[in-house]
């Protein structure tokens, strides 16, 4: 947090938080028909637990009868359509306005309550993922070497490193809550992050193997090598791993929410269901149908592989650059530093963007020019911890401003 642009000092009649203040820039931010007349709310100095509405969105909020009449309108085709998506429409819009009016101390402490519910489920989702993987990779290797099939090996090079990637992105993600300050100023909140592309792109050196050898294998087959024969013990082998990561796919889904890991390990037991099922139909059909269809199985589950960890990679990127949050989130922050105390007059700004798994969030607060060092420095401290308690924001800096005239802050000139 820093305080610029201004010579704050001690004044006769120092602004002290309790007292009443305009909060003009969401008078002419939200209301169109506003000429200057003051909009007035009650100092709150920070939020407490009682919805702050100054906008009057409570009143915006469409009764659950209103929505359920859309609903039940007779209607035919475009019409009954249309009822459904306006329904839609104002459920979402209740919703968001509950979220806007919901305290940022309750959001806070709901974030806090699910994330310790939810932690045996979090835990049991991690470790039941990384035995399974374990045995799942023994198992799918022997079904590999047993059958010699290509298929089945791209499927196994995806399941062996499976539980080597949980154990790094595990090391990852402890580390970096744990990351020393002194080494690492800005946190590790990117280790994990960095974590899968690394990992990414091993997967798809691997694989880029694969087919490099399954083309090998189409170009020099022979005419007496078409009696491959059907493996039933490995495609056994390879059905088992199919309905374990099944079951963890469902398991997963049901709280991936709740924790980043989990969605990790969701999206892998995700793509490994098409993998597998198509390495047993494609080594199948290889012995039964057509010799070629096994090479090419297997050069197809490569591609999927290498397709589905190039767009992993390309969105962890973005996150390791910077990339803008949601206009949601965006939205939500605003709104609520705007409400944070009638001390703030304006905001000049509001970024939030990605630093790994999180977000940091910098705000431009603009308050009175005669307002104090002490009550500007104690606000905009007050303001900084309360966003860095919201679930996702890993880091917040408050920059505190008397007017919005001044060209963008971190602007070189070229």
């Amino acid at each position: 947090m820093s305080v610029t642009k201004t010579s704050l000092h001690e004044t006769s009649n120092p602004i002290e938080l309790g007292t009443t203040f305009e909060l003009r820039n969401l008078a002419r931010a939200t209301d169109p028909e506003h000429t200057g007349t003051s909009r007035s709310i009650r100092s709150i100095g920070g939020e407490g637990t009682t919805p702050i509405d100054p906008l009057s969105l409570q009143s915006k909020i469409q009764p659950d009868e209103q929505i359920n009449t859309l609903l039940k309108r007779k209607g035919k085709g475009m019409s009954k359509k249309r009822n459904k998506a306006l329904a839609k429409y104002y459920e979402n819009q209740n919703e968001h306005i509950k979220n806007l009016l919901k305290p940022m101390s309750v959001h806070t402490s709901e974030a806090t309550e699910e994330e310790d519910a939810s932690a045996l489920k979090v835990k049991i989702a991690i470790r039941a993922s990384f035995i399974c993987n374990c045995l799942l990779a023994i198992l799918q290797l022997y079904a590999a070497l047993s059958s010699l099939s290509l298929s089945l090996f791209a499927t196994a090079i995806d399941s062996v490193f499976d539980p080597f990637a949980n154990l790094i992105l595990n090391y990852l993600h402890k580390k970096g809550i744990s990351a020393d300050p002194k080494k690492w100023p800005q946190g590790g909140a990117k280790f994990q992050t960095i974590g899968n592309v690394v990992y990414g792109f091993l997967m798809g050196g691997v694989n880029l193997v694969l087919i490099v050898e399954s083309i090998r294998s189409l170009a020099t087959h022979g005419d007496g090598d078409d009696d491959n024969k059907l493996h039933i013990a490995s495609l056994v082998a390879v059905g088992v791993a199919l309905g374990t990561k099944f079951a963890l796919f469902l398991y997963c889904y049901a709280i991936k929410s709740q924790s980043s890991q989990v969605q990790v390990l969701w999206e892998d037991h995700r793509n490994d269901l098409p993998v597998n099922a198509m390495g047993i139909f494609t080594s199948a059909a290889g012995a039964k149908i057509a010799w070629w269809i096994d090479p090419m199985g297997a050069i197809l589950i490569a591609c999927a592989v290498i397709t589905s960890w190039t767009i992993t990679v390309a969105e962890h990127f973005t996150l390791l650059a910077g990339k803008s949050a949601e206009p949601e989130m965006l939205n939500f922050v605003t709104y609520k530093c705007m409400t944070f105390s009638p001390l703030i007059t304006q905001l000049d700004s509001v970024k939030i963007y990605a630093n790994g798994e999180d977000y940091i969030a910098e705000v431009d607060i603009v308050m009175e020019p005669e307002t104090t060092l002490r009550t500007s420095h104690d606000l905009a401290q007050s303001l900084q911890d309360t966003l860095e308690r919201l679930p996702g924001i890993d880091r917040a800096f408050v920059h505190v401003d008397h007017e919005t005239d001044h060209a963008p802050e971190h602007a070189k000139n070229r």
